[in-house]
């Protein structure tokens, strides 16, 4: 009786600690500007079974350390799976990424790593969540990073509108969709299909659980306002260090001091201004330079020297720069500083040669974490959105993701 007793505790906890949600983790200080997408530039890979994706980052240590993946695969909530890695892995993982060479006249050296899957080593068979994991040569995880892998086998439409709620009617907008299935078959709607919306790939504010508003015939609608609402935030601020001598609207002086030092004009609080719209890329990153034709190997490090006005707005808050950049996490590299000398929040970050955008969040101090108190929510502003239709029948083992729907609110509608 003891030892089923012992062997229950140890299912109990086994089950427990294995469906915990995987969240990414983030590298150390000397690992940088970790670049991963599919067949486009938006830092975020999703794309369709057979297709690649690619990998990049930078080692500032710059000693050729070895570094190897492995590649996990999850439910609909990042909990991970129960299938076998036989099962949604062709070939083998945990093995050393082979592709790097050394930065090239740079005042900064570093060794830049790459990686493409499906590889001569791997491929993967099945879509779904999965999480790439990268390992020293010592079996600690550096770093982690989400990618999906879907099917085409349902058609998304994807409109966003103004709120109909009057106390956010100037700050919110509604994602509004529909899931036409057309010959794939489906018995129990609102148990077998899940979704999953998303913002400018912005994970943490992504929203589950929704279920289907109407069922018409092959079509699921799903015509929510309260329930699928983003607060639409503001346009993303900018700066550009392609060219390491050019200064520009957004970067008032540079200084070579060992490496370069951009320091960027003094940044407003927005939220108080009238909204006014710039192109932007929506918390995206491009790594690029002039100085050089290979923008992997050639591209240099700068400091960027960021500046935002102590107001009583900020109070005894902590503000954060925030960014795809470092993959949107508030941590100590990116919190600012009061300076007693000027009387604005400062910070200094080492950044890749590029095109970058950035705003301001911050947490008070219960831990609440606000992206927009300072750059203000206006529902005119430009934004992405990802419609993510998953899909697991009566005994199946897995979520599949067999759909995907963009839209964008430049053309939001009343």
């Amino acid at each position: 009786m003891k030892q089923l007793l012992i062997l229950l505790i140890f299912f109990c906890v086994f089950f427990s600690v294995n469906s915990q949600a995987i969240t990414e983790k983030n590298p150390p200080d000397h690992i940088k500007s970790i670049l991963f997408k599919g067949n486009t530039e938006d830092q975020f890979p999703i794309v369709e079974l057979g297709e690649s994706i690619h990998l990049e980052f930078d080692d500032l240590n710059a000693t050729e350390e070895d570094y190897y993946y492995k590649i996990v695969h999850c439910n609909y909530d990042w909990t991970p799976s129960n299938l076998l890695k036989s099962q949604y892995l062709s070939g083998m993982d945990n093995l050393r990424i082979t592709e790097y060479e050394n930065s090239y006249n740079t005042l900064q050296a570093y060794s830049n790593y790459s990686l493409s899957i499906p590889n001569n080593n791997i491929s993967l068979k099945i879509s779904g969540n999965y999480v790439l994991e990268i390992y020293n040569e010592y079996n600690k995880l550096q770093f982690s990073r989400r990618f999906l892998i879907y099917k085409n086998l349902v058609n998304v439409g994807v409109m966003t509108k103004r709120t109909r709620d009057f106390n956010f009617l100037n700050e919110k907008q509604v994602v509004q969709f529909s899931i036409k299935t057309g010959n794939f078959q489906l018995i129990n709607p609102k148990k077998e299909v899940k979704i999953a919306l998303l913002q400018n790939y912005h994970w943490p504010s992504a929203i589950y659980n929704i279920k289907p508003q109407y069922i018409l015939g092959k079509e699921l609608l799903y015509k929510y306002d309260t329930e699928t609402s983003f607060f639409g935030g503001n346009e993303f601020l900018n700066f550009d260090t392609k060219d390491l001598r050019a200064t520009s609207t957004a970067i008032a002086k540079i200084k070579l001091e060992g490496i370069y030092n951009h320091y960027l004009h003094i940044d407003t609080e927005r939220a108080t201004e009238p909204y006014t719209y710039f192109p932007d890329i929506n918390g995206n990153f491009v790594i690029a330079t002039q100085q050089g034709e290979d923008r992997s190997r050639e591209a240099e490090y700068t400091n960027i020297h960021f500046k935002l006005p102590y107001t009583e707005t900020i109070g005894l808050n902590e503000v954060y720069v925030f960014g795809k950049f470092n993959n949107y996490t508030l941590s100590k590299e990116n919190k600012m500083t009061y300076n007693n000398l000027t009387g604005n929040l400062e910070t200094t970050i080492k950044l890749k040669q590029g095109f970058y955008n950035y705003k301001y969040a911050l947490i008070t101090n219960n831990g609440k974490i606000d992206l927009n108190v300072i750059s203000g929510n206006f529902h005119f502003t430009e934004n992405n959105y990802l419609v993510l239709v998953y899909y697991r029948n009566f005994g199946d083992q897995y979520d599949s993701l067999i759909g995907v729907g963009t839209g964008n609110s430049i053309n939001i509608t009343n």
